[in-house]
């Protein structure tokens, strides 16, 4: 998950790496009190790339044309994503730019420091341009003078270089990043460096271990749940298609097989959610109980989905709750449906709104009496089917999701 530019550049003031001064955007008033001077940029604070060519970076000399460009990113979307904030910064005249990385290495389970003379490149194709140090034993300044010196770097220059790499090293250990990049680092005349724009990848399963990541996690899912429901399940996160059949179940291997056999069985998955582990935006412990209320509710809010599928195996905790917890929302949404009524020329008349039915697979002895209680809520409602074979559950979720419906 990336953090947006303006979350980067406080993380790099905080650490000492060079960035200007610059101010949050979060509407285009705002800039009736900036607090920088004049000439600026405008940058939108989006997750798309090469948001520069799509306009969403603004020059602006005066209040009157800072005003009007930020109006005009605000309302341009890029790669689908409007942005919610704009970061306003100093401009800075720059003789050379350079790119800087400290990244894992999957392959040989080391970070990496990357370094290249030119700017605005992909470092995983930036071939012989790119010159790399394997960090293989503690990291020391060594290591940082090493790769300015690969660069090519000499005097200040290089010890200016190398500080930054330093700085680098030191937040991506500090907060377990797999990534920390710096596109461009600009150089002046007098060999000055500056972060013009940074970019900072968090590895998700390090977020519970640092609490300002948590939150800064939960605020970018609140506003792209759609986008990034992926990212909130632990150890195994899920899996984000646009089917009509979602999944939920209780480990990794459980429900990627219902995800297979409902695809080999003509049907379309849609959001599949492993709740056996935390979110990981979760700083307090969470129950299993409440990880399925939350799982049921961001299904039944996805538009797309037509059919929950339920696939729980094994054991769990508070297995007797479960129960609870989806007759609770089979009622609820009864409720909600009978109380769907409007007002159309005087008169009263029902809305006519249909909410996912959920098919249930339960295996597991522990399972039998909340397969007993399931199966008398299952002559009450037609939301709910309750089945002991996957293979079953599977053939009814599938043709449910092919029958003609329309959702909220």
């Amino acid at each position: 998950m990336d953090l947006l530019e303006y979350q980067v550049k406080e993380w790099f003031g905080k650490i000492g790496i060079p960035i200007l001064p610059s101010q949050r955007i979060d509407h285009p008033t705002d800039l009736k009190r900036l607090k920088i001077r004049f000439p600026i940029v405008l940058k939108s604070q989006v997750h798309g790339a090469e948001r520069a060519k799509a306009g969403g970076v603004r020059f602006a000399e005066t209040t009157i044309d800072a005003i009007a460009a930020a109006q005009s990113i605000f309302n341009l979307p890029i790669w689908g994503e409007l942005p919610e904030v704009l970061l306003a910064e100093s401009q800075y005249d720059a003789n050379q730019e350079f790119y800087l990385a400290v990244v894992l290495d999957t392959a040989v389970c080391r970070p990496v420091l990357l370094g290249c003379k030119e700017a605005n490149i992909d470092w995983e194709s930036a071939g012989e341009k790119m010159v790399h140090v394997v960090v293989e034993q503690e990291f020391s300044p060594f290591y940082a003078r090493r790769l300015a010196l690969k660069m090519g770097l000499q005097g200040t220059l290089m010890q200016s270089v190398s500080s930054v790499v330093e700085k680098m090293y030191q937040l991506f250990v500090q907060k377990d990043l797999d990534l920390v990049e710096i596109n461009p680092l600009a150089v002046n005349a007098a060999d000055q460096v500056m972060a013009l724009n940074g970019k900072v990848r968090v590895n998700e399963r390090a977020i519970k271990r640092h609490p300002d990541l948590a939150q800064m996690t939960a605020n970018i899912i609140s506003r792209h749940t759609s986008t990034e429901i992926n990212g909130i399940l632990g150890d195994w996160d899920g899996v984000e298609m646009h089917g009509k059949i979602g999944i939920l179940g209780n480990g990794a291997g459980s429900v990627m097989a219902t995800l297979d056999l409902v695809a080999n069985a003509g049907g379309k998955p849609g959001v599949c959610l492993n709740l056996r582990h935390a979110f990981l935006t979760d700083i307090a412990p969470t129950t299993f109980r409440d990880r399925l209320d939350i799982g049921l509710k961001i299904l039944d809010a996805d538009k797309s989905i037509q059919v929950i599928l339920i696939n729980f195996l094994g054991s769990i905790p508070q297995s007797e709750e479960v129960t609870e917890v989806i007759a609770k929302f089979v009622q609820q949404d009864k409720s909600e449906l009978k109380s769907q009524v409007v007002r159309s020329n005087g008169t009263k008349s029902r809305r006519e709104i249909h909410f996912p039915p959920l098919v249930i697979r339960l295996a597991g002895s522990e399972f039998n009496a909340a397969r007993e209680y399931l199966a008398t809520l299952n002559t009450h409602t037609d939301a709910l089917i309750v089945v002991e074979n996957l293979d079953e559950a599977v053939d009814k979720a599938v043709s449910l999701a092919k029958l003609p419906t329309s959702k909220k």
